[in-house]
């Protein structure tokens, strides 16, 4: 389920639209550029099967605070409909069976950032995030799945050029939860743990225009399943200013093709991002074999100002003096 919200939310929908490359233009490094604003998440996934998840998200970043530290917190909720999908567990018997169920994830998200000297800016991510789902198959036999909250969290790192032309970056993510999955056998405990790790680069080759390549590292571990997979994918994007207030991009986000648009109606901001077959390399054909996903971002600027330049690109040129806004 987090594959289809929260996953989406630490990325920002500006990032989705032209590859998901959370290591660059969605790095926590750069929260502080979005000082003052306030922003309205909502996304939505459906296969053609039937299957939908969607979630809804509201947050806000602080003013600049000491040495142009900002502070961002975001809280969000997803649900499903009648979910249907193959389940494997003891208490179904030794073969995956259909099973019909719903599901929640409730999470908070706490970014913190600041520039640092030279065009490095850093940042971490703090989050409490818990799920729970519930299913029943044809024959009543009834499998719940929830987790428990461990500490989780990530960082960034991300530093751009004078000229404004290059921006590199990191992003980790560090997830811990512990388990627990309850049917007829009993009850299962375990911890699963995830290491996500982004590594990426942008280009302004011409006015308005950008390019954006990265890749990412995802390792997993399930103690209830027994498993550890180690998987490797790219990030791929191309983004294009046509009008003022009007910028359009495409991409690839491993293995999900992506599109999105931004319109500026100063003091807001309007990102859109489409994505065919969300998060497809991660949960395969689980839930079905074709998904069609729209995520938008509503940012409001509630100081009506651009951010500060003022900051610490020490030794060279000023930082700059548009907001992000991802």
């Amino acid at each position: 389920m987090r594959d289809f919200a929260s996953n989406q939310i630490k990325k920002g929908v500006r990032s989705i639209g032209f590859g998901g490359d959370g290591a660059t233009w969605g790095n926590y490094g750069l929260v502080w550029q979005d000082a003052n604003t306030a922003v309205l998440d909502y996304g939505n996934t459906h296969y053609s099967n039937g299957n939908d998840f969607n979630f809804q998200a509201v947050g806000a970043t602080s003013p600049l605070l000491w040495h142009d530290l900002a502070i961002y917190a975001i809280a969000m909720t997803e649900g499903t409909n009648d979910v249907k999908f193959l389940a494997k567990s003891p208490g179904l018997g030794a073969a995956a069976v259909p099973v019909v169920g719903k599901g929640n994830d409730d999470a908070v998200f706490v970014k913190i950032a600041m520039p640092i000297a030279y065009g490095l800016s850093a940042g971490v991510l703090l989050s409490h995030e818990t799920s729970h789902f519930d299913a029943t198959s044809v024959a009543g036999q009834s499998i719940k799945y929830e987790t428990d909250w461990r500490p989780s969290g990530g960082f960034g790192l991300a530093w751009q050029s004078d000229d404004k032309k290059w921006l590199v970056g990191f992003r980790a993510i560090l997830n811990s939860d512990f388990e627990r999955r309850v049917d007829s056998s009993g009850l299962t405990e375990g911890l699963a743990k995830s290491n996500e790790y982004r590594l990426g680069a942008s280009y302004v080759p011409w006015k308005g225009g950008l390019i954006d390549v990265g890749a990412t590292r995802l390792e997993k571990w399930n103690a209830i399943a027994g498993t550890h997979t180690v998987a490797y994918h790219p990030n791929l994007g191309f983004e294009q200013k046509l009008f003022d207030n009007f910028t359009a991009r495409i991409g690839l986000d491993e293995t999900s093709p992506t599109a999105g648009i931004t319109y500026r109606f100063s003091p807001f901001k309007l990102d859109i991002a489409y994505v065919h077959d969300l998060a497809k390399a991660r949960v395969g054909d689980l839930f079905g074999t074709r998904s069609d996903s729209l995520l938008a971002t509503l940012t409001f600027d509630f100081a009506k100002q651009e951010a500060p330049t003022k900051s610490a690109a020490a030794g060279g040129g000023e930082l700059p003096a548009v907001k992000v806004l991802r």
